[in-house]
């Protein structure tokens, strides 16, 4: 019995001292886990009169960006070469852009002492770009079209501008602005052209060229050069030159260096170099230069067939500008003397595509980066 109560204190004295060193540790724990919570809780006391900081907003240009094609405001000038669009990272791909232009002239008369006919006239001209670029891989497409004429009292309507113009071109960057490239030019023209010289009054049968007679088209393999986007020269050592005359009747005359035996087709093979210079002479007049090299690797290499186009932009604002071209054309199988076309307008002009604008965003025209780190903001 004594052994007992020896056992039962014993068991009794322990179980106090264990549950009085249980409390302490639960002190300890709890008194931890405040010290946590004091330290990541709100302090409701400084909520309770909020001081409110402005701060000063700062954006950034931007392109805004759907479905993977860029739709730029262009109110400055249109690129002239895809050197800019080079310059861009993915995922940015498609690119479009382009330019319009409309020139009007009218004049009439009435008891005028010093004379004059009655006249109207209007040239529009487009230029459209659609362009795609992937990792080293591009695709340039170019297309150029304008049309005008004059109709004046007593005489016929004569075609004052006449032209289609239409260039594709694939690059596969190799590094320091040089890219392997393959593409075509085609050339050729919408109505027939007339002699006015020589038929003042023509009519369908004193045609001298119609569409298709004649077209050119340009074919071959080579290498560009894009250092900046004011410059690009494109060499083709292994092009093909194609001249179609389709009209029946000009087939027979021999023009276009086509043989008088209905030949529809000539097929030349040979070199070509195209050289693209805009000289930027001051904010808002533009020099255009572009001249076109093509030696025939059968017949006569020596004598190298040379078109140039030269065009002078001034734009007064964002409508009205003026256009003056010079063209320039030396192909000794067609006629051994210099071609000339000359050509003014002070008309209406408009950037083809639209701005675009969020609360909070601006959109840029689409080529303006950092030319030492490239990048879509």
């Amino acid at each position: 019995m004594r052994n007992v109560i020896l056992v039962f204190a014993f068991l009794l004295i322990s179980s106090m001292l264990f549950s009085q060193n249980a409390k302490d540790r639960l002190k300890e724990i709890d008194s931890i886990a405040q010290k946590r919570w004091d330290s990541a809780a709100l302090d409701l006391d400084s909520l309770a009169n909020p001081k409110f900081v402005n701060f000063d907003r700062h954006f950034k240009d931007t392109i805004v960006i759907r479905d993977k094609v860029v739709i730029a405001n262009l109110t400055d000038e249109i690129p002239v070469t895809p050197y800019n669009m080079l310059r861009m990272k993915d995922p940015i791909r498609w690119f479009h852009y382009g330019q319009g232009n409309v020139v009007f002239n009218q004049s009439s008369f009435s008891n005028w002492n010093s004379g004059g006919n009655n006249n109207i006239g209007i040239i529009g001209k487009v230029r459209y770009n659609l362009s795609y670029k992937k990792d080293k891989h591009f695709l340039d497409n170019n297309l150029k079209v304008g049309y005008g004429f004059v109709a004046s009292e007593g005489e016929s309507a004569r075609k004052t501008e006449d032209y289609i113009n239409l260039m594709s071109n694939y690059g596969y960057d190799i590094g320091k602005n040089f890219y392997l490239s393959t593409g075509f030019q085609f050339l050729s023209q919408f109505s027939a052209g007339y002699n006015y010289a020589e038929t003042p009054d023509p009519d369908y049968s004193d045609r001298i060229s119609a569409f298709m007679s004649p077209g050119y088209l340009n074919a071959g393999f080579g290498i560009s050069y894009n250092p900046n986007e004011n410059f690009q020269v494109i060499f083709r050592p292994i092009n093909g030159k194609f001249t179609f005359v389709l009209d029946p009747d000009l087939q027979k005359a021999g023009r276009y260096g086509l043989e008088k035996d209905g030949q529809s087709v000539r097929a030349e093979i040979g070199a070509l170099v195209n050289v693209l210079y805009r000289i930027k002479i001051y904010k808002d007049i533009d020099f255009v230069n572009q001249i076109n090299f093509f030696s025939n690797y059968v017949f006569h290499p020596e004598r190298v067939d040379i078109a140039y186009n030269g065009t002078l932009n001034i734009r007064f604002n964002k409508f009205i500008s003026t256009v003056v071209s010079l063209d320039l054309l030396y192909d000794h199988d067609q006629i051994q003397k210099l071609q000339m076309k000359q050509t003014l307008g002070v008309g209406f002009s408009y950037n083809l595509g639209y701005e675009f604008k969020e609360k909070d965003k601006k959109v840029i025209k689409p080529f303006v980066i950092d030319r030492l780190n490239p990048k879509i903001e």
